[in-house]
């Protein structure tokens, strides 16, 4: 689901934005899409709830991470124990479980990294081993800001 539309209150909107910051920190040429999705019948019946989707975007096509753009799907899920405890927040009851990333470019998806199973990179080319390694870093602090932990890599 389009991040706009997950930013249903103070304190996921802050997350979302801390999120925005963590990769633009780590990427600064970057410029944020918090509605990388189409508002129409057919991509809506696509639309995963339990997901935070943003797209960043290159001022052109980055040869190091070999895409134009990147798109972040956070997957979330929401522990119906924790949901019901009256001292928690519906934000803070929703944790990431993971994370898919993908570059894209004017050929379409290029490659993807999963951290769901062994936070590998796939397709049919990859980005430069240091970028790689700044997209997990982003990875690992998106999972520490949401769950309060510090998930690696294996």
């Amino acid at each position: 689901m389009n991040a706009a539309e997950q930013a249903n209150s103070i304190e996921f909107a802050s997350k979302i934005a801390a999120v925005v910051g963590l990769f633009k920190a780590e990427l600064p040429d970057l410029r944020a899409d918090l509605k990388p999705w189409a508002n129409d019948p057919d991509t809506r019946d696509l639309v995963d709830p339990d997901s935070i989707d943003l797209g960043f975007h290159f001022p052109g096509v980055s040869r190091l991470f070999q895409c134009r753009s990147l798109l972040v799907q956070i997957r979330l899920y929401t522990d119906p124990e924790s949901n019901s405890d009256p001292q928690r927040s519906q934000a803070s009851a929703r944790r990431v479980i993971g994370l898919d990333l993908a570059g894209f470019d004017h050929r379409g998806k290029r490659w993807s990294l999963s951290t769901i199973d062994n936070w590998a990179f796939s397709g049919e080319v990859m980005p430069d081993p240091t970028c790689r390694e700044r997209l997990r870093q982003c990875c690992r602090q998106v999972f520490s800001l949401f769950n309060g932990s510090n998930l690696s890599a294996d």
